[in-house]
């Protein structure tokens, strides 16, 4: 046996090995485990040096007797292509809403910002970097703060997976300042302008769907996802089951050929399922009816039989309490476009459709109903949601105590027969923009 099959002897344990080659080099092989394809995963390490290969060889061990262990053999990671292998991990356990901000933050700005760095050499200073870029060149706090979330979770499905064997430098990254307020303000309509939402929306059709909106504060996807089977008209209570998804389509034709995109291909297939359950835990809930509501309830399950009556054979009975005139479920587009219409031509100022869920949890609180009970009937699952009204329900409350002082306790009117002066008070909206909540403006 020749000196060199001698020191090249392979270990039959799977123990590591250490030979020096034909070509002067010395060669380590360290078993780590499996490869995707069921082969073994053996690293190879080639110096001049022994010492250097005895060294790495152990470091690897340390590695692999650590669990940090690359199943994937010895493949070294870029950003880019962690980024998207991860998104092909994460995609059957996430929400769609949540796996699509994931892709948009991977696609638009992760990749092309980071992608060219090796995996185990990026650091918190070129997150910190990539971050006051992103703001600098227009993007909002907001969008920085999503793409920090974003790598910073794949990331740690990295460290986890062996993948990434270094620190995750997003933990340690300064993240980008968000202020929520600017991001999502609270921003609810005074009782005026609620009255003069509904009285318009009463002339148009699912009228109901905007004063459940206003009242019980139902996200778009949940008030668009009821069925006549979640509303019990007898006991007065609404339960809050699944939501209903923005479309989102796929090519029905071979990969594309049709050359338009995949929402206006003429063989377009639905990508995603037409519902989801509530976004949390809990979002599913029961909510009670005020009996005014209830009734409005009625009457528009009455005008929706008298549609399917119309309808006759093209009526698809879906169950849906808010329809198109063929009983098919309304379209999140439609929805939008009809509450503008209707902010329009109530003379309303310019508001988003969240500003009517503002509107709801911020009258709850003025009434003094306890948070516990405002998060259940809202969907919170953070008492962190509530806080962000306090800017709003505080100084409303103490203008509405002081006015009941003014009533009660008023200085006596002089001898002249005129009231002492007092200081005047600003009628309708604080400076907050809300006082009218409760007192019409």
């Amino acid at each position: 046996m020749s000196e060199d099959k001698e020191k090249r002897h392979k270990n039959p344990d799977g123990r590591s090995t250490i030979y020096l080659g034909k070509d002067g080099y010395w060669h380590g092989r360290v078993t780590m485990g499996v490869k995707d394809d069921g082969t073994p995963d053996r690293p190879h390490v080639k110096r001049r040096d022994k010492d250097e290969v005895v060294a790495r060889v152990a470091e690897l061990e340390k590695q692999r007797d650590s669990g940090k262990v690359r199943r994937t053999g010895t493949k070294k990671w870029t950003v880019a292509e962690w980024l998207t292998h991860w998104l092909t991990i994460v995609r059957p356990n996430l929400r769609d809403g949540a796996y699509d901000a994931y892709e948009v933050a991977v696609r638009v700005h992760l990749i092309p910002g980071l992608g060219a760095h090796k995996l185990n050499k990026l650091l918190p200073e070129h997150l910190e970097r990539f971050y006051t870029k992103m703001q600098d060149n227009g993007a909002k706090p907001g969008t920085a703060h999503q793409a920090h979330r974003t790598i910073r979770t794949a990331l740690g499905e990295a460290a986890k997976r062996g993948a990434l064997t270094a620190d995750n430098p997003a933990e340690k990254a300064n993240p980008p300042r968000l202020d929520l307020e600017e991001e999502d303000e609270v921003d609810p309509y005074t009782l005026g302008e609620i009255k003069a939402i509904l009285a318009e929306a009463g002339k148009r059709r699912n009228h109901v769907r905007w004063a459940i909106a206003l009242a019980l504060g139902l996200r778009q996807g949940e008030a668009l996802g009821l069925k006549w089977s979640d509303i019990d008209l007898d006991a007065g209570v609404l339960r809050v089951r699944r939501s209903l998804n923005r479309p989102k389509y796929k090519h029905g034709c071979d990969n594309g050929s049709c050359g338009r995109s995949p929402g206006r291909c003429a063989a377009r297939q639905l990508a995603r399922p037409q519902t989801s359950p509530t976004k949390s835990r809990a979002g599913r809930r029961t909510i009670g009816l005020p009996s005014e509501l209830t009734e409005i309830l009625r009457q528009h399950w009455k005008e929706q039989a008298a549609e399917r009556v119309t309808a006759r054979q093209l009526w698809k009975d879906e169950g849906w309490v808010f329809a198109k005139r063929t009983g098919e479920a309304l379209s999140p587009n439609m929805d939008f476009r009809e509450w503008k219409d209707i902010l329009a031509a109530a003379g309303i100022r310019e508001g988003r459709l969240h500003d009517a869920r503002h509107t709801a949890a911020t009258v709850l609180l003025l009434l003094g109903v306890p948070e516990r009970a405002v998060m259940d009937v809202m969907g919170w699952s953070s008492s962190s949601m509530v806080k962000r009204y306090q800017h709003i329900t505080a100084p409303v409350r103490m203008d509405i105590a002081e006015r009941v002082g003014g009533l009660i306790w008023a200085e006596p009117k002089s001898k002249t027969g005129k009231k002492s002066k007092r200081k005047k008070r600003k009628k309708g909206r604080g400076d907050d923009g809300s006082a009218g909540l409760l007192m019409p403006a």
